[in-house]
C-alpha cells in the first residue's frame, strides 16, 4: 500500500530497467522522475527536491556512490536506495556506510519488494522528519520555559527582597526584653511571617504568622499581614489614651479582612502584647501549633491556649489569656514547619525534643537553629520555618541602643534585615522613654 503520492528520482544508464521500474512506480501511484546518468540525476534532484531517490551504482559520467556522497553532503535526510549487482557488494558496503537506506540486488525479479523497500525508506523519513519537529519543538519550549523561570526567579528574588524589608530587626530590645527571629523559606518566598513594635512606652506587640500554602500567593498575604498591623499601631497611636488593644480583637480583625479579600487562604498565628509595667503577657491562638514554649531557670512548659485559624470562619471567636512573667525567662514561637524536619516519629517524641532542646539553649537563638536543624536548610525544608524568640532578663540591664550593630550584612540564610543610622536613633529614643 502506499504512503501518500511522493515524488521519486529513479537514476539508471539502463534504459530499459530504468523505464521498467518507473512504469511500475508510477502505475503504483507514484510521480516519477528520471536520469540516465549520475551527473543528470544531482541536477533533477538540485531542481525538484524528490522525496527518494533510486540509484543504480555502476554508471558512466559518476556512479552512485559519487552521486550518494553528494547528496549526503546536500540533504543528509533524504532517503537514499541503491541498486546494485550481485558481484559489486564492496560498494553495497559503503554505500550503507554513506547513509543508503537501503539496497536491492539486479536483477528486479519481483518490483513488490521494491515497492516495499521504497514505501518503508519514506516512512522512516517521515519518522525522522516528524521527530526533528519535534524535538525542535522542544527544544524552543524548553527554552521559553527556561526564560520563564529565569523571569519566575527574578520576580521571586525582587519579592524575597521585599518581604526581607518588612521583617523587624533582629535582634532588638525593648528596655530589658530582647526579641530575635530566624525564618528558612521552603522556597524564595515564605508563607511564614514575624513581626514586633512598640505601642506605649511599656508596651509593646509582637506576633508569628504561618500562611497556608507556599510560594508567591502565601508571601502576598505576610504582606497584607503587615499592612494590617502597621494600621493597627497607627490606630492604637491616635487614639491610645481611650484604646486598649487586645490580641484577640486583632485576630478578629484580620480574620474578617482575610475573608474579605476572597484569597481562600488562611493563617494559624500567635499573637501577644507584652507590659513592661506589669510583667504581663497577654496573648491570644488563632489555630497556632506547635504551642509556644515558656523556659525559666530549669523548667520549660509548653503555654496553653485555644483558636480557630484565621481565614476559615467568619463567625470565629478568640480568647486573651493573660499570664505573669519570671524575672528571667524565655518564650520560643515556632511555626509547623518545624515539625518536618525534626527525625523523631511520634508528635509526642517531638514535642519532648522541643522541650529539652529549648530549655538546654538558654535563650540563645544560634544554638537553637544547630540544635533543631535548621541552620542549614536553605531552601531544602519540606515547609517554611519560622523561629520567634523573646528573652526577659532583669539582671543585664542592657539598654536599646546596646543592641544596634554598627554594621548589618544582608543574609537570606538568617532573615535579617537591614537597618540604617535612623533605625538606631529609634531604638534609643525608645530606651530613654523606658528609663
Amino acid at each position: 500500500m502506499t504512503v501518500g503520492r511522493s515524488t521519486l528520482l529513479v537514476i539508471d544508464d539502463d534504459t530499459i530497467v530504468r523505464e521498467s521500474i518507473v512504469a511500475y512506480l508510477e502505475d503504483s501511484n507514484f510521480a516519477v522522475l528520471e536520469a540516465e546518468n549520475g551527473d543528470q540525476g544531482l541536477q533533477v534532484f538540485r531542481d525538484c527536491s524528490p522525496e527518494l531517490i533510486l540509484c543504480d551504482l555502476r554508471m558512466p559520467v559518476m556512479d552512485g556512490l559519487a552521486v550518494l556522497r553528494q547528496v549526503r553532503e546536500e540533504s543528509p535526510e533524504t532517503p537514499f536506495i541503491v541498486v546494485s549487482g550481485a558481484g559489486v557488494m564492496a560498494d553495497v558496503v559503503e554505500a550503507l556506510r554513506l547513509g543508503a537506506s537501503d539496497y536491492i540486488i539486479k536483477p528486479i525479479v519481483d518490483l513488490e519488494l521494491l515497492e516495499y523497500s521504497i514505501n518503508r525508506a519514506l516512512e522512516n523519513s517521515r519518522l525522522f522528519q516528524e521527530n526533528l519537529r519535534y524535538r525542535e519543538s522542544l527544544e524552543q519550549a524548553i527554552e521559553s520555559l527556561n526564560d520563564s523561570l529565569n523571569l519566575l526567579k527574578s520576580d521571586q528574588k525582587a519579592g524575597r527582597q521585599v518581604q526581607l524589608k518588612m521583617l523587624p530587626q533582629t535582634p532588638w530590645r525593648f528596655g530589658s526584653f530582647h526579641l530575635e527571629h530566624h525564618i528558612s523559606p521552603s522556597l524564595y518566598l515564605s508563607g511564614d511571617f514575624v513581626d514586633y513594635f512598640p505601642l506605649s512606652d511599656h508596651t509593646f506587640a509582637f506576633y508569628l504568622a504561618d500562611v497556608s500554602g507556599h510560594g508567591a500567593s502565601s508571601a502576598f498575604v505576610t504582606v497584607l499581614l503587615k499592612h494590617m498591623s502597621l494600621s493597627l499601631r497607627d490606630e492604637y497611636s491616635g487614639r491610645r489614651a481611650s484604646l486598649k488593644v487586645k490580641p484577640s480583637q486583632v485576630l478578629s480583625y484580620i480574620n474578617k479582612s482575610l475573608l474579605n479579600t476572597g484569597l481562600g487562604k488562611h493563617v494559624t498565628v500567635f499573637g501577644g502584647i507584652l507590659n513592661t509595667e506589669e510583667r504581663t503577657l497577654t496573648y491570644a491562638f488563632g489555630g497556632h501549633f506547635p504551642l509556644p514554649v515558656l523556659a525559666a531557670g530549669e523548667e520549660s512548659r509548653f503555654i496553653e491556649g485555644r483558636g480557630l485559624p484565621v481565614g476559615l470562619f467568619p463567625d470565629a471567636e478568640y480568647e486573651d489569656d493573660t499570664i505573669p512573667l519570671p524575672d528571667n525567662f524565655s518564650l520560643t514561637v515556632l511555626s509547623d514547619g518545624i515539625l518536618e524536619i525534626l527525625p523523631h516519629k511520634t508528635l509526642q517524641e517531638k514535642e519532648a525534643f522541643l522541650l529539652s532542646s529549648i530549655q538546654s539553649c538558654h535563650g540563645n537563638m544560634d544554638s537553637l537553629k544547630q540544635v533543631l536543624g535548621v541552620e542549614d536548610l536553605k531552601g531544602a525544608a519540606p515547609d517554611d520555618i519560622a523561629l520567634l524568640m523573646l528573652r526577659g532578663d532583669t539582671r543585664t540591664g542592657l539598654q536599646t541602643d546596646n543592641l544596634v550593630p554598627d554594621t548589618v550584612v544582608e543574609d537570606d540564610s538568617q532573615d535579617s534585615t537591614s537597618h540604617n543610622a535612623a533605625s538606631a536613633e529609634q531604638a534609643e529614643n525608645t530606651a530613654r522613654k523606658d528609663r
